[in-house]
C-alpha cells in the first residue's frame, strides 16, 4: 500500500544530504519494496544536495548521533542513524530503512518532521542534538 506524502505528512523541513549519501541511499531504497522505502525516496528527491566538502556538521547524515522528541509520546532518545547491515536496538542504532531513520536523514536541530507509523499512523518528531564527531573523525583519517 502507497503512502499519500502529501496529505498525511504536513510538516516537511528543508532536508540536505551530501552528494555521496543520497546516491547510496537511493540506490538502497529503490532496492527495497515497501511503504519505508517508497518514503525515503520520497524524502531524498525533495532534499537539497551538496557536495561532500560542503556538509555541514549539524545535519542528520549516516553514522549520525541524534537526539530527538517524539511529540506524540513525549519520549526523548538518542540514536546512531545506520545501514541495515549495523542496526542494533538493544545498541540504539536504528536503520535508515526504519520510518524514523528515513525521517531523521537531513534534518538539524530544532526542525521537526511528521512520519508514517508502519500500522498508517502518523508520528511526529524534532530534533534536539546531533553529533558528527565519529564521522568526522573519520573524515579527517
Amino acid at each position: 500500500m502507497s503512502i499519500d506524502f502529501g496529505k498525511q505528512l504536513p510538516t516537511r523541513p528543508k532536508i540536505v544530504i551530501s552528494a555521496s549519501e543520497h546516491a547510496r541511499l537511493l540506490a538502497l531504497a529503490e532496492k527495497r519494496a515497501g511503504a519505508v522505502a517508497e518514503f525515503l525516496i520520497d524524502e531524498l528527491s525533495r532534499a537539497d544536495i551538496v557536495r561532500d566538502e560542503e556538509f555541514e556538521s549539524d545535519v542528520v547524515r549516516m553514522g549520525s548521533q541524534v537526539t530527538y522528541l517524539d511529540e506524540v509520546s513525549g519520549r526523548t532518545r538518542t540514536v546512531t542513524l545506520v545501514y541495515p547491515d549495523e542496526a542494533d536496538i538493544d545498541q540504539n542504532r536504528i536503520s535508515i530503512l526504519t520510518p524514523i531513520g528515513a525521517a531523521l536523514i537531513g534534518l538539524r536541530p530544532s526542525q521537526s518532521i511528521t512520519w508514517p507509523h508502519p500500522d498508517g499512523r502518523v508520528g511526529s518528531l524534532k530534533v534536539l542534538a546531533v553529533s558528527n564527531e565519529q564521522q568526522d573523525e573519520k573524515q579527517q583519517q
